[in-house]
């Protein structure tokens, strides 16, 4: 049956549309867009007041599956995934096994037919992360993978990270790099700084993340290959990405809501569901990835979604990094940095929807007729509070919970069909 949405506020950064549209879906594709379209045989979902935009696409998150499935799994990912208007995602291949095969990749995408968003398999760049051994990126390519990451651990030797970026960009594939300095790291469990002392508990400083930061700029610089750096952190990284991709270099970068809101003041309060890596960081910093996000050096808002068992996340100084993310982001991206006047809808959705499928050479992220009907409704002004328990993943490690979050999913729409509403389960 065909699918008609009716006085929606259409925001299309991709064709520059913003404005009054309805839009008519048919065979999975957007047919059209305009004003007053009649179809009288077509299921109707009156859009009033609401926003509609192209799915958002997260090209980070962790479904923990094979290997991990006590977490996450592909479906349960693919719930939260719905429940934040993401039709689109990029798994990282730090499960277990490791995404470093063909058949890992294949078992992934079968998996994948039955959830409610798109699953975009990243492969690993070294054989079992471990640094060694370059992966077969073509018979990665070939089976399915988007993009190669070592992600969850740096790949340590520069040469053979400079291989795999040149190897990769001729396999049709960006290298996105975890960029981490173990050594400084060293045992450290939260941002080194005036609360991991009040703690006494060693820290991370950014030292860790800046070094290899600009190493990888270096390498995409003097190759000529591109490169993508995951989840930004520190003000004097995103300086030099500034800095770089002004001179030429091709790299691009994202981050996630929780950098550009919370600091490691949350910290006090020995929770470990404020613990990532990496870890939340200073309000000098929030301000300079807050800068990077409404001057453009920052191309992509992402979740880093990383579920872990509440048991897991018990013991503060022993409990394994990450946060849950998929169904807060739109949210929290639209409360800090929409409602407060930094950015327009119209960045948002080139942060969520367009840049982060351009980047990994993935359909969607328009809402122009001919293109996929994915497809975020919201309630802009909508108030939520986050609620752990009501989240859609297996998971409930969220750094949002007890917040108010201004702007709700409403609907969100793949391949033409409705796959999550609002109040519906």
């Amino acid at each position: 049956m065909d699918l008609l949405l009716k006085n929606g506020y259409v925001v299309d950064s991709a064709s520059g549309f913003e404005g009054k549209a309805d839009i008519l879906i048919h065979d999975g594709e957007i047919r059209e867009l305009g004003g007053d379209i009649s179809a009288p045989e077509a299921q109707t979902v009156d859009c009033t007041g609401f926003t509609v935009i192209p799915g958002i696409c997260d090209m980070h998150v962790h479904f923990r599956d094979p290997g991990q499935t006590h977490k996450e799994d592909i479906i349960t990912g693919g719930n939260a995934a719905a429940a934040g208007g993401v039709t689109a995602v990029a798994c990282m291949p730090n499960t277990i096994p490791t995404v470093d095969s063909a058949e890992t990749v294949r078992y992934i995408i079968e998996k994948a037919k039955n959830a409610k968003t798109r699953v975009y398999p990243v492969g690993s760049i070294t054989k079992g992360l471990e640094g060694v051994e370059l992966c077969d990126f073509k018979e990665l390519h070939d089976a399915g993978c988007v993009a190669v990451s070592d992600d969850g651990r740096p790949v340590k030797n520069a040469r053979i990270m400079a291989e795999a970026m040149v190897k990769a960009h001729y396999a049709g594939m960006k290298v996105i790099s975890h960029c981490e300095d173990l050594d400084i790291v060293n045992g450290g469990i939260m941002n080194a700084g005036e609360v991991s002392k009040e703690l006494g508990v060693k820290g991370i400083h950014r030292l860790s993340e800046d070094i290899i930061t600009q190493r990888e700029m270096t390498i995409a610089a003097d190759l000529e290959v591109p490169i993508h750096i995951a989840h930004v952190s520190t003000a004097q990284s995103m300086q030099n990405i500034r800095i770089a991709a002004r001179y030429g270099t091709m790299v691009t970068c994202e981050t996630a809501p929780h950098y550009f809101m919370l600091t490691d003041e949350l910290l006090r309060s020995r929770d470990a569901d404020y613990r990532m890596n990496p870890p939340l960081r200073t309000a000098a910093d929030v301000q300079a990835i807050t800068e990077g996000v409404i001057d453009g050096t920052i191309d992509c808002i992402i979740t880093d979604h990383a579920p872990h068992a509440s048991e897991e996340k018990a013991d503060f100084e022993k409990a394994p990094n990450g946060v849950v993310g998929l169904e807060t982001s739109l949210a929290a991206t639209l409360t800090a940095l929409y409602h407060t006047g930094k950015i327009s809808l119209q960045r948002i959705v080139t942060l969520m929807c367009v840049n982060p499928r351009k980047i990994l050479s993935i359909p969607g992220g328009s809402l122009k007729p001919g293109d996929i009907a994915d497809i975020c409704i919201f309630a802009p002004n909508e108030e939520w509070v986050v609620d752990p328990a009501k989240l859609h993943s297996k998971s409930k490690n969220t750094c949002f919970k007890g917040m108010t979050l201004k702007g709700r999913v409403k609907y969100t729409i793949l391949g033409g069909k409705i796959v999550y509403t609002d109040g519906v389960d």
